[in-house]
């Protein structure tokens, strides 16, 4: 069973490159392989499931015996229940298929758990206490750093972008890399770990009356598994909770069934059974009590009063605690010390009037808050030496979002919001060339956002490359009149000036910013630039787009 990700322009991940060429170049015949495939993708992106789509077909052209057909799972919806409804499928056919006996539906099989718990005592020096990879790798930082072994980053400075009066905020704040051999580049991503927030965690040990400063360890049942642990392990409860385990996230259906049994009360065990099923009925019910609802982990505890899960078998089910991933928004070429981060602070209220902000952003605006009520907005970047607490831990990672090889080609940048992060960092780079004396091309930026007096990003610094003849600047204020305007009535506007710059002058344009509306909108929009200044059918332009984007000369940097 092949489960496979795409990624980026319809790329394999990482972790899947070498199976993918090989499985492309390789010819020999595969009859004796009987192969299922399930794809993970997002609907919002161009290349929706690709990989899967492509290795469920090359299998099949080798002379694999395909057991049931490709699943392809969206993450623009509920990822977990598309694999589990085919996994539906997929059990009908291997029943079928080797005249198994078994309930398709996997009803009959007990939820067997993977980890079991292992007590103390531990020694104080095999503890975890928020590492990723490495034991007290906090303490003794070592290059290279990465996904393993992030960079505990202290944060040199931080500011309100948004002005006063704005009921939104949006943080610009500066990272220190300086002596760690950490290397970026304009339009790479700096990912960030963050930690929940600390009322969520000991409102979990409150609602299950748990020490959260036990120190555990779960291990893995099958002694010959590569992964032995959920986790980094030994750790406290509070550790787990605090690094590891995402409690913000909505949970799958599979897990509602495997806490339902904890469930004392018969209306909140049979409402998590329902959910934790694959009826129509149970659809609709967890999409309006979970996914409406914005209900978590702690939510759920708490409006199920009589549900207690062992929260050893809870730490095990629940979501790993993902790193966040930002555009950087400056360039190494003006700031090779320092990464520059711009973040939206995500907080918001849900229909049962409860208060949701971002993980990551949440600590951001923690370290903003907590710095600024001493009265500076510069920070000492030895004043909490390595307590993970004050500082961010990090590693860059690697894009293909990057400014053509030479200076004089035209660059087109979209980005309304925070999307203008990394084309802060181009025009940084442009300027920086510039003051160097070296010929630069037409820097044009379309960037978006709502009131010219509350949301406008950086105004000063784009006014002053306006000012240098550096960039070439188009806003879209969508509120600042009656009729809203957006970055892709612009293009419109621009349409015929586009076109000669693509066309004539070779052009690249970038867009960064919403997968799902404005990234989609701009993509039809450059098809119909194409079509009507370049006289095409709508065939060619789309074709012509498609071209723009294998030669890297089309790029996009989005999120849905």
């Amino acid at each position: 069973v092949f489960c496979l990700a795409t990624y980026g322009e319809g790329d394999p991940t990482d972790n899947a490159q070498e199976f993918y060429e090989w499985l492309r170049e390789d010819g020999r015949e595969l009859q004796n392989l009987h192969y299922a495939v399930f794809g993970l993708g997002n609907k919002t992106y161009e290349h929706y499931n690709a990989i899967g789509k492509n290795v469920d077909k090359r299998l099949d052209e080798l002379g694999g015996v395909r057991i049931c057909e490709v699943g392809l799972g969206d993450d623009d919806g509920n990822i977990e229940d598309d694999f589990m409804a085919w996994t539906t499928t997929f059990w009908e056919n291997v029943c079928q298929k080797y005249e198994l006996v078994i309930n398709a539906d996997g009803s009959s099989f007990i939820s067997m758990r993977q980890y079991k718990l292992v007590d103390g005592p531990f020694p104080p020096e095999t503890v975890f206490t928020g590492e990723i990879g490495r034991i007290k790798s906090y303490e003794k930082q070592k290059p290279p750093f990465d996904l393993r072994n992030p960079y505990l980053a202290p944060v040199l400075a931080s500011r309100e972008l948004f002005e006063e009066g704005c009921l939104r905020s949006c943080l610009h704040l500066e990272l220190d890399i300086s002596n760690t051999r950490i290397k970026y580049e304009a339009g790479d991503h700096v990912a960030v770990f963050p930690s929940n927030d600390v009322v969520l965690v000991n409102r979990i040990g409150e609602l299950l009356n748990a020490n959260l400063d036990e120190v555990i360890s779960l291990v893995n049942v099958d002694e010959d598994a590569q992964k032995k642990n959920p986790f980094p392990c030994p750790c406290s409860y509070r550790t787990a909770l605090t690094y590891y385990l995402d409690l913000t996230s909505i949970l799958n259906t599979q897990i509602l069934k495997d806490i339902a049994q904890y469930a004392t009360e018969e209306n909140d065990k049979a409402l998590l059974t329902l959910m934790g099923s694959y009826s129509e009925e149970g659809k609709v019910k967890y999409k309006e009590w979970v996914l409406d609802g914005y209900r978590s982990i702690v939510h759920i505890l708490e409006d199920l009063t009589s549900l207690k899960p062992p929260l050893d078998h809870l730490c095990e089910l629940l979501p790993r605690l993902h790193p966040r991933y930002y555009s950087i928004s400056s360039s190494p070429k003006v700031h090779p010390t320092c990464v520059h981060v711009t973040a939206v602070i995500v907080h918001y209220e849900t229909p049962t009037k409860r208060t949701v902000k971002g993980v990551a952003t949440n600590c951001f605006k923690e370290l903003y808050t907590k710095h600024h009520a001493l009265g500076h907005g510069q920070h000492n970047k030895e004043e909490n030496g390595c307590d993970i607490a004050g500082r961010f831990p990090i590693y860059i990672r690697k894009s293909t979002f990057r400014l053509p090889f030479k200076f004089q080609t035209p660059i087109i940048m979209i980005g309304p919001g925070t999307g203008l992060a990394p084309f802060r960092g181009f025009i940084q780079e442009r300027h920086h060339y510039k003051t160097q004396g070296k010929p630069i091309g037409e820097t044009i930026l379309y960037y978006g956002c709502r009131n010219h007096a509350e949301d406008y990003l950086y105004r000063d610094e784009l006014k002053y490359f306006v000012d240098e003849k550096v960039l070439e600047l188009y806003v879209a204020f969508s509120r600042d009149q009656e009729e809203k305007i957006y970055v892709t009535h612009l293009l419109k506007k621009h349409g015929e000036k586009i076109w000669k710059l693509i066309k004539d002058q070779n052009a690249s344009v970038y867009v960064c910013g919403d997968a799902k509306n404005m990234a989609r909108d701009v993509h039809s929009i450059l098809i119909d630039i194409s079509q009507t200044y370049g006289e095409m059918t709508s065939e060619r332009a789309s074709a012509f787009v498609k071209e723009l984007t294998q030669k890297g000369r089309y790029s996009q940097d989005v999120w849905s």
